[in-house]
């Protein structure tokens, strides 16, 4: 406490450089982070679902992942693919 408040008091603070603005609350590169981190949760509870409640086992759990992501990317590829073919790119 005493630190923080010899910090303020001897106007340490003035030395120190502001964030840059790619690293604010507000940016794209912290929502970013954010979702990102919102998924991981997402996916420990899903885990955890499938392990506990249902008595599915860890490997299964992880198989199911696996497959979910391999499914996502097939999609995503696919919908990639018509949208390049709709353009004269």
């Amino acid at each position: 406490k005493a630190a923080f408040i010899n910090f303020i008091s001897d106007e340490e603070w003035k030395s120190i450089e502001p964030v840059s603005s790619w690293f604010g609350p507000s940016s794209f590169l912290m929502s970013s982070m954010s979702a990102l981190f919102k998924l991981s949760m997402w996916i420990r509870h899903g885990h955890g679902y499938l392990t506990e409640n249902l008595g599915i086992p860890v490997w299964g759990s992880y198989a199911v992942f696996g497959l979910a992501t391999l499914f996502l990317g097939m999609v995503l590829g696919l919908v990639s693919e018509a949208l390049r073919a709709d353009c004269d790119c």
